[in-house]
């Protein structure tokens, strides 16, 4: 990990791509005042904010409101680019339901039983659990069906899958070792691993957004607390992680910052946005 340098600190970045939660987010899904001005002081010098979440759209829509945010948003791992001020995806790739399946079985097959939910596509897709399944953010809407089965009866963004006793990091390891090519997966949470569509990460629809907003990865700068941002980091000029961040993402970041509810985002904001 690198320590600011003297030429960090004249950088004046055009893209500041925040995950949400863990990292922009409190842990009561909020934005603290003084994020809210670091964002603000960003917008003033002519930067721009980029949300990029694990989360999907619909769940991403209240939140872009209370930020005052009209432009694009990355949601579901990469595999969205939503507009919100035009109210609709610009792109959005869909995981194979079929696939899917066969994944959850080989995964299974190792671990014995998960348990799944998966995220509709879409601008109003819901999220959908099956029995057993414990949302790991209780403010977040969900629909419970009655068998997996129900899991799939319209186009998927990704499954998220839970184990009784296994550590996140456990689930994880042991999926990436059995699913191949069938999906990504990634670690977005406590209590949150996912298969998403192969080759999708935070980093594809990153690039997809900043194409869009004609900037490059030199002109972006990136936080996050989870190994789901891991591309993302790969992809930006510079990674920052929180302070509660995950080992793996700290180890590879280029600097720590103070933790989600210490305004850790805020606090290099300030930094490299002094006079605006």
């Amino acid at each position: 990990m690198a320590a600011p340098t003297a030429s960090d600190e004249r950088t004046a970045y055009s893209l500041i791509a925040t995950d949400l939660d863990g990292t922009l987010l409190r842990g009561d899904d909020t934005v603290s005042d003084r994020s809210f001005a670091a964002l603000a002081r960003v917008a003033r010098a002519g930067a721009q904010h980029l949300v990029v979440t694990g989360r999907p759209a619909p769940r991403v829509r209240p939140l872009l409101d209370d930020l005052g945010s009209r432009g694009l948003a990355v949601c579901g791992q990469g595999a969205q680019v939503y507009d919100a001020g035009a109210g609709r995806l610009l792109w959005s790739v869909t995981l194979d339901r079929e696939l899917a399946e066969t994944a959850l079985e080989k995964v299974e097959a190792e671990v014995g039983q998960v348990y799944a939910a998966v995220d509709q596509d879409g601008v109003d897709g819901l999220t959908l659990i099956e029995p057993g399944y414990l949302m790991p953010h209780p403010t977040l809407p969900a629909v419970r069906v009655g068998r997996r089965a129900d899991l799939w009866c319209a186009p998927i963004s990704k499954v998220l899958l839970r184990h009784p006793d296994l550590s996140d990091d456990e689930l994880a390891a042991t999926a990436r070792g059995v699913v191949g090519s069938l999906a990504t997966v990634t670690m977005s949470g406590p209590g949150t691993v996912e298969l998403q569509p192969c080759g999708i990460t935070k980093a594809t629809g990153l690039a997809l957004a900043a194409e869009h907003l004609g900037l490059s990865p030199a002109d972006t700068i990136a936080f996050g607390d989870m190994p789901n941002d891991i591309p993302m980091f790969d992809w930006a000029a510079r990674g920052v992680a929180m302070a509660n961040a995950h080992p793996e993402l700290k180890a590879m970041a280029d600097e720590v910052t103070t933790s989600n509810e210490d305004d850790g985002i805020a606090v290099v904001l300030e930094r490299l946005f002094p006079q605006a």
